[in-house]
């Protein structure tokens, strides 16, 4: 049974910094592409960045460049998003979601439950 389960959540001030984590289970990691998709407060999901089955290709929304960087453990079998210089437009429920195929643009069909950030003074 595919798992994903997301946790590293909180609460931090405007510039700080976060790691989550997605620990996955039923799967390897390292076959398929998994993205980051998060949902603000009253607002629709919007995709935040994405892997590829091999871990050498990245891509992220431009909002997020420079700031956001998706990477993963195929040990651990985790995926992970650290969060630099963070925006209290950040403010959201994250979530991994594992694609169907090796790039991230591959159709998401399994998600976890996601974690929650709130960026705040």
């Amino acid at each position: 049974e595919v798992q994903l389960v997301e946790s590293g959540g909180g609460l931090v001030q405007p510039g700080g910094s976060l790691r989550l984590s997605c620990a996955a289970s039923g799967f390897t990691l390292s076959n398929y592409g998994m993205n980051w998709v998060r949902q603000a407060p009253g607002k629709g999901l919007e995709w935040v960045s994405g892997i590829n089955s091999g871990g050498d290709r990245l891509t992220s929304v431009d909002s997020v460049k420079g700031r956001l960087t998706i990477s993963r453990d195929s040990a651990r079998n985790t995926l992970y998003l650290q969060m630099n210089s963070m925006k209290p437009e950040d403010t959201a429920v994250y979530y991994c979601a594992k694609v169907r195929g090796i790039w991230w643009g591959d159709g998401m069909n399994y998600w976890g439950k996601g974690t929650l950030v709130t960026v705040s003074s």
